[in-house]
């Protein structure tokens, strides 16, 4: 981002208030690019790869500390039963696919073609006209709800196979995880989440010796199965939401790759951190920013299948009695409007903690001895930006193209 203004550092004598000289100064329009440039911290990686690759690698940080410890999480966590989870959506109508035969091969679909992990196809409704895309719609957007009921019915499922009652396990075990949402082609959302069982302080203690993975996975199984959230009424139809009849459990072992014979930390944490940069138009070619007026779609390259999704949740936004979902808002994102990423408060660090960390770094980097200030002194900051702008200038862009080397010009050698 471009941001035009000043920035003034003076001493300050916090006993008098006197302020003194001016220790540093910096005026915008003194930069060679005549702006100051800042990180956007868009988390997309279609709209700025370059902070989307700094949030992901700062999601893979805190997935592997809640894993094998670190960051503030002791390594004992390594110990604790944990499972990675993957929750599907519910079937709204028949899709162009491409289903698993016998050692590994794929069968053909349902439209009997065979069809290529690229083919644009896929994840299309094999028949548009009876797909259900309003129950789509509101899947995306109840997802979050589902989520927090399945969590409560994880928790009394733990209980009744410890034999405690709810309120007697959070003296004896917590439950700790960590998600991230992905859309499969259909545009519909579906969760990956590291689920961890500790002690009652988290993963600063031990569980108890009745906690094991086969415990958290017959408890996980039997929560989704219960877990179900009342949607709305359209049109005289009663909605109900619960998860899809596909889901995979699966414990996680060591820290590092083992030559894909087991499910790692390192290979979790890499495929959830990848995830969470990622929103609808990676999976449906959909938008990657909210709309003004429905009259836009015109503009962009849209799949008749992504488009309706669209189109449905704009239309359903128009109802008084689902605007609490805010579907116009979050059209874009096919109704989804939770989080990509959360995790519970025990289940490692946070964003916010490694992104602190990286600025005092790159503050003590910038100066690495700063000189002690009295005890009577202070920096009074003075300080005014005003948005200036996103991406280079059109004179910067007109500069880019003409010093960017020519289609197969790059490995030539240099005469002079």
């Amino acid at each position: 981002m471009r941001l035009d203004g000043h920035r003034t550092e003076h001493h300050l004598n916090t006993t008098t208030g006197e302020i003194g000289t001016v220790l540093h100064h910096l005026n915008s329009a003194d930069l060679p690019a005549g702006h100051l440039l800042t990180r956007c911290n868009n988390r997309r990686t279609t709209r700025c790869p370059a902070c989307a690759e700094t949030y992901r690698r700062d999601t893979f940080h805190l997935i592997t500390a809640g894993l094998r410890g670190g960051k503030g999480t002791p390594d004992t966590v390594a110990t604790h039963p944990r499972v990675f989870a993957t929750f599907t959506a519910p079937g709204f109508g028949p899709v162009h696919n491409r289903p698993k035969g016998p050692a590994g091969t794929t069968r053909p679909c349902r439209c009997g073609i065979r069809h290529d992990q690229d083919d644009a196809r896929l994840g299309t409704p094999l028949d548009p006209d009876r797909y259900d895309y309003e129950s789509a719609v509101l899947w995306n957007a109840h997802t979050g709800s589902l989520w927090r009921r399945f969590s409560i019915y994880l928790r009394r499922e733990i209980a009744k196979r410890a034999g405690l009652t709810q309120r007697a396990l959070r003296h004896h075990a917590r439950v700790s995880f960590a998600k991230v949402a992905e859309y499969q082609k259909r545009g519909a959302v579906h969760f990956h989440a590291v689920i961890r069982l500790d002690g009652p302080a988290g993963g600063h203690t031990p569980p108890p010796p009745w906690a094991t993975v086969e415990l958290l996975t017959d408890a996980i199984r039997a929560a989704s199965t219960k877990a179900r959230v009342t949607g709305p009424t359209v049109n005289g139809r009663a909605h109900t939401f619960a998860f899809g009849d596909q889901l995979d459990v699966r414990p996680l072992h060591g820290p590092d790759f083992d030559g894909g014979m087991a499910l790692t930390d390192r290979a979790v944490a890499a495929y959830i951190a990848k995830y969470a940069t990622k929103g609808a138009e990676t999976a449906t070619g959909t938008l990657d920013r909210p709309l003004r007026f429905l009259a836009e779609l015109a503009q962009y390259d849209l799949t008749a299948h992504t488009e309706r999704l669209i189109r449905t949740a704009w239309t359903l936004g128009a109802r008084k009695d689902l605007e609490h979902l805010r579907l116009r808002a979050w059209a874009h994102m096919l109704g989804f409007c939770g989080h990509f990423s959360t995790k519970s408060r025990h289940y490692s660090t946070t964003l916010t903690a490694l992104r602190d960390t990286r600025a005092a770094w790159r503050r003590a980097q910038a100066q690495p001895h700063p000189p002690a200030p009295d005890d009577e002194d202070t920096t009074l900051v003075l300080a005014h930006w005003a948005y200036a702008g996103t991406g280079l200038t059109p004179a910067e862009e007109w500069l880019t193209t003409t010093l960017a080397p020519a289609p197969g010009a790059e490995g030539e050698p240099t005469h002079g």
